[in-house]
C-alpha cells in the first residue's frame, strides 16, 4: 500500500522521533487519522478500556497488548509461571523435573515469592525456616525503584499480619549500585547498596554520569568469559534465553492476541554469586530515556530494530499480515524460540537445550492499596 507511514506518541523522547523520522514517516496527532502510536501504558489502558470501544483499523499498530500486565504486572507474571508449570506437571512434561530436593532442574529462573497479605502466613512458615534471610519488598504495580524496601524480622510488617484477616488474594545492559553489597542488616536502607536503578543511584555520591553504572552486555560477557570461562558463560547467556521464552510461554494462553499489537518489554534478572540468573520483573515500558551517550545509541538501535520487524521496509502496517519478517529484518534481535517450527516438529524439547547463537552483539536483549510481592 502507498503512502506514509503517519505516526503518534506519547512518549516524546529522542530515540522514538528520531526513529520515525529517520524512515521518512508523518507526524500526526490523535485527532487525525494515524497508522503506527507508540503509547504509554495508561493509553493503551484508554483506548482498550470497555468504556472507550475504540476499534483499530487494519492499518493502525499500537506497542502493546490490552492485557500487557499479565506479564509485566509481578504478581500476575508469578501467578502466570506457577500455573505453567503446574499445566506441564498435568502433561508429564520433562521440563518440570525436580532435584533431589524437590526444585525443578529446568523452571526454576524466579525467586521463592509470596503475595502479601494473601499468603502472610506461608510467608511466615517459610521465613522461619530461614529465620537470618533477608527478604525485598516490592509493590506490584510501580517502577523506578519505588515503594521497595527490604526486611529481616517479621515486626517489621506486622500490618500484613492483620491486613490478611480481610484481604482476599490479588540489547541490553546491566547496571550496578554505586556501593559494594553487603548483607548486613545496618545497610538493610541503604538504597545505594540494594537497587541499581539510576533513579537511585544517580542521587549518590559516587555516581559516575560518564559511564552512568552500566555496562554493555558484550562488556558484561567479555569479562565472564575472562573470569570465569567460556562454557560458563555460555550457559549463563543460555539460561537467560530459557528465562524469556519460558516466561512468555506462560502468559501466552492469557494474553489477548490482537494483531494490531506488539510489545517491547524490558526484563530485569538478577545473578546471584554463582552465576544463576533469576527474573525479577517484566517492564511494559522500559525507559527510553539516556544518561550516556552509549546508552542513547542503544536504545536508538533498539527502536530502530524493533520497528525493522513489526513495520518491515517501511511498508504501511497491515494487521493481517501473517508472515515472519525477513532475516535481515532481525537486526541484532535473535530468535529464540520458532513456535510454529516447534508446533510443526510436534516435539517439545526434552531437557534443555542450547535456546540460541550466543549473544554476541551485547547491544539487544531486554483505589486500593496495591499487594506487595516478596522476593527471597
Amino acid at each position: 500500500m502507498a503512502g506514509k507511514v503517519k505516526w503518534v506518541t506519547d512518549i516524546e523522547k529522542s530515540v522514538l522521533v528520531n526513529n520515525f523520522e529517520k524512515r521518512g514517516w508523518s507526524q500526526t496527532s490523535t485527532d487525525e487519522d494515524w497508522n503506527f502510536y507508540w503509547m504509554s501504558v495508561q493509553t493503551i489502558r484508554n483506548v482498550f478500556s470497555i468504556e472507550n470501544g475504540y476499534r483499530l483499523n487494519d492499518d493502525q499498530i499500537v506497542n502493546h497488548f490490552p492485557n500487557h500486565y499479565e506479564l509485566t504486572r509481578k504478581d500476575l507474571m508469578v501467578k502466570n509461571i506457577k500455573r505453567y508449570r503446574r499445566e506441564l506437571e498435568r502433561e508429564a512434561s520433562p521440563l518440570v523435573e525436580k532435584d533431589e530436593n524437590g526444585k525443578y532442574v529446568h523452571l526454576d529462573f524466579i525467586p521463592v515469592t509470596f503475595m502479601l497479605p494473601g499468603d502472610y502466613n506461608l510467608f511466615v512458615e517459610e521465613f522461619r525456616k530461614n529465620p537470618t534471610s533477608t527478604w525485598i519488598m516490592k509493590p506490584c504495580g510501580k517502577a523506578q525503584g519505588k515503594g521497595i524496601f527490604l526486611i529481616n524480622k517479621l515486626s517489621q510488617i506486622k500490618k500484613w499480619s492483620r491486613d490478611s484477616r480481610t484481604t482476599t488474594y490479588r540489547l541490553g545492559f546491566c547496571r550496578f549500585c554505586t556501593m559494594k553489597y553487603t548483607p548486613s542488616t545496618s545497610e538493610l536502607d541503604n538504597m545505594f547498596v540494594h537497587l541499581t536503578n539510576v533513579s537511585v543511584q544517580k542521587h549518590g555520591g559516587d555516581y559516575n554520569p560518564i559511564h552512568g553504572g552500566k555496562w554493555s552486555v558484550s562488556n558484561l560477557r567479555l569479562y565472564l568469559e575472562s573470569t570465569q570461562g567460556k562454557d560458563v558463560t555460555d550457559k549463563l547467556f543460555d539460561d537467560i534465553h530459557w528465562i524469556v521464552v519460558h516466561s512468555l510461554k506462560a502468559v501466552a494462553p492469557v494474553m489477548i492476541n490482537d494483531r494490531h499489537c506488539f510489545e517491547c518489554y524490558g526484563y530485569d534478572i538478577i545473578i546471584d554469586d554463582k552465576l544463576k540468573p533469576w527474573l525479577i520483573e517484566v517492564n511494559a515500558s522500559p525507559s527510553l530515556s539516556s544518561t550516556t551517550a552509549n546508552d542513547r545509541i542503544l536504545k536508538y538501535n533498539l527502536i530502530n530494530d524493533t520497528l525493522n520487524i513489526v513495520v518491515p521496509n517501511g511498508e504501511m502496517p497491515d494487521c493481517k499480515w501473517s508472515r515472519c519478517p525477513p532475516k535481515e529484518a532481525l537486526g541484532h534481535y535473535e530468535l529464540l524460540y520458532d513456535e510454529e517450527l516447534a508446533q510443526n516438529e510436534g516435539v517439545e524439547c526434552e531437557g534443555k537445550p542450547r535456546m540460541g547463537p550466543s549473544l554476541n552483539k551485547g547491544n539487544r536483549l531486554k483505589d486500593t492499596r496495591k499487594p506487595f510481592s516478596t522476593w527471597k
